[in-house]
């Protein structure tokens, strides 16, 4: 599973093996500067829309990887049965993130 981490001004996104390469990438790094907004979705699969690309999508299960919107991109690790923190972020090459994590509550607070 996805892990999110402060560490001093960075954030890390860790991915696991199998999300790497569902995902087709590797872990994030970016500053705390960039994040815009934080937010908790208990529902993360319904917050990322648009075509993926690339990725994998089981209906109703899973979305992991790269999801692009009217010239907006999402990245995502959003399982059904756990919830997320998303992330909006500002000067990055991804607009949000929805990483579904074991403890999206307190994750999302550490990064507040």
């Amino acid at each position: 599973m996805a892990r999110i981490a402060r560490i001093g001004d960075d954030v890390t996104v860790q991915l696991g093996v199998w999300e790497k390469i569902a995902g087709l990438h590797g872990d994030f790094r970016f500053p705390v500067s960039a994040i815009t907004a934080v937010e908790v979705d208990h529902d993360p699969l319904s917050c990322v829309r648009g075509m993926r690309a690339p990725g994998l999508h089981v209906p109703g299960r899973v979305k992991i990887g790269t999801w692009r919107r009217s010239g907006a991109k999402t990245f995502a690790v959003a399982r059904r049965s756990t919830p997320a923190v998303r992330l909006d972020l500002s000067g990055q090459p991804y607009g949000r993130m929805v990483i579904s994590v074991a403890d999206a509550a307190a994750t999302a607070d550490s990064l507040r």
